[in-house]
């Protein structure tokens, strides 16, 4: 009689299925700004919340689909990740799907178990500082450009002044540092079934079958099944998303509300565009 009554009841009533809540987090890492977002702290802070609070679910899933970007935002969602874990007694499991790069990785790192697609591409375990060089453009259509600083290192890399290899040699060394706290990331977290490939830490990429002989993921697996598998045939993953706000934007993205701000924004919107639009193709995508 109880479960004849019970198909009747709404499914979030019957409490016949186990629920896994899936966040994704998905695009260049701390590229955001007023009319695009981008995937940082702030914008996956809230369903990482909510995922983690659903008190039954023995699991939280995370889809990652990142080509990297901001060693700071990768490393800020990884701890957010690891904390919430810790504080709800919870598995974490990643599901890559198309890339998990550099910050994308570094983020994937955050899993129990990280499971990939064949053809995923994971790894890229380094740090990249790109620019232009403009000081030959600006001497051929006569600009002359004028700069005042207090402090002798304030316009270090300018690119609108020839390269100072002491101002070089000084990047090179912070990326050394940065460098260094991702390999002790990947060693703490993977350090039990990591490979001793020479590649590993160069910024070389593999497919995710590779990855797997690397030491870098656990398995093949895709989201729906892994989780029937593990919690059975009743299980189902339920996507947390962050909340749309005001003009259908999502909440704690922002929105530029003047022309003025819209105006001075769309330099750096292209420029994050490009620079967004470059890491992806960095990775045959």
């Amino acid at each position: 009689m109880l479960s004849t009554l019970r198909r009747y009841l709404p499914k979030r009533f019957r409490g016949d299925k186990t629920v896994i809540p899936v966040v994704r987090l998905q695009g260049a890492i701390g590229m955001g700004g007023p009319m695009r977002s981008g995937l940082s702290l702030a914008s996956a802070a809230l369903p990482l919340e909510k995922a983690f609070s659903v008190k039954k679910a023995p699991a939280v899933a995370l889809i990652v689909n990142s080509p990297g970007g901001s060693p700071v935002q990768s490393r800020l969602i990884f701890k957010r990740i690891r904390d919430l874990a810790k504080e709800n007694e919870k598995d974490v499991l990643v599901f890559v799907e198309d890339v998990a790069a550099s910050g994308g990785y570094m983020i994937s790192l955050a899993g129990d178990e990280i499971f990939v697609d064949p053809s995923s591409i994971v790894g890229s375990i380094g740090v990249v500082a790109a620019g232009f060089g403009f000081t030959d453009m600006i001497k051929k259509i006569g600009i002359d450009r004028r700069v005042y600083t207090a402090g002798e290192k304030k316009v270090t890399l300018d690119p609108f002044q020839p390269e100072v290899p002491e101002d070089i040699e000084y990047l090179k060394s912070l990326q050394l540092e940065i460098h260094e706290t991702f390999i002790d990331m990947v060693k703490s977290r993977r350090g039990d079934v990591l490979t001793d490939d020479p590649d590993l830490f160069t910024g070389k990429f593999w497919t995710g079958r590779m990855a797997i002989q690397l030491g870098l993921v656990d398995a093949i697996g895709d989201l729906r099944g892994i989780i029937k598998e593990r919690y059975g045939k009743k299980a189902e993953p339920k996507l947390i998303s962050t909340p749309r706000g005001l003009f259908g934007r999502r909440a704690g993205l922002g929105v530029a509300l003047s022309d003025r701000r819209l105006t001075e924004g769309l330099g750096n919107e292209l420029i994050s565009a490009v620079e967004d639009r470059a890491l992806w193709m960095r990775y045959g995508l």
